[in-house]
């Protein structure tokens, strides 16, 4: 493997350039690489520019709800990217709620969901790497202890099966603490949940059953004895 070729977003170079447009370097090592957030792409951007290639970042997320949290996410990403010094791409133009929803419906409750919204994002990246001219693709999802594993590798394997680019797998999962920390000293935003409007509701689901085991939630009589409004 050719050693690792990466840019500054501010580098004027022309491989620089074509990757900031969505192109790839003309470089072989080029990868595009699918990053979910800015916290989970840190380990898999330095492995694989250790291991030699050339990193584009493609921040591409229909699945995070509510738009807000996308753009915090996004920006997390851009920030990332930044203090590693490698271009990015993001997709906004893939954010579609409506479209994601339908999507999932049928299938909206875990491992189904899960799996169809891992799998649906890295068949994604390896569709854009091939149109952008990229060699080889990757995803920051392989860094998470939190996701279908097995789902992405057998995914990107999939795909890999019918030509160009070609997946490169590799279990980030091992530098899960030192992506914490090097996270934290980056001071990148740190979401609560995994991303979509159900899994939302599933993280904070024990609150909200905390809230009614103990009556707080309910309404109480106003002191002219009518019921509060």
């Amino acid at each position: 493997m050719p050693e690792a070729m990466t840019h500054s977003p501010r580098d004027n170079s022309p491989d620089a350039e074509a990757a900031q447009s969505g192109a790839a370097p003309k470089d072989s090592s080029a990868l595009l690489l699918h990053v979910c957030c800015g916290p989970c792409a840190v380990m898999p951007v330095l492995r694989l520019r250790e291991m030699g290639y050339a990193v584009t970042m493609w921040f591409m997320n229909p699945n995070i709800h509510p738009l807000e949290e996308y753009l915090r996410r996004r920006e997390a990403a851009v920030q990332c990217a930044g203090a590693l010094n490698v271009p990015i791409v993001c997709a906004d133009e893939t954010w579609n709620i409506t479209a994601w929803l339908r999507a999932v419906n049928g299938r909206d409750a875990p491992p189904e969901r899960c799996s169809y919204c891992c799998e649906s994002r890295l068949e994604a990246t390896f569709a854009a790497a091939r149109a952008l001219g990229f060699s080889f693709f990757s995803s920051s999802l392989l860094y998470s202890r939190y996701q279908p594993h097995d789902v992405l590798r057998t995914a990107g394997t999939r795909l890999s099966h019918t030509g160009d680019p070609a997946f490169v797998y590799k279990d980030f999962r091992t530098d899960w603490q030192e992506g914490i920390d090097r996270s934290r000293a980056m001071q990148l935003y740190r979401q609560p949940y995994c991303g979509c409007i159900y899994s939302e509701a599933e993280r904070y689901a024990k609150k909200l059953l905390r809230l009614q085991r103990t009556g707080t939630g309910e309404s109480r009589p106003s002191k002219a004895g009518s019921p509060a409004v």
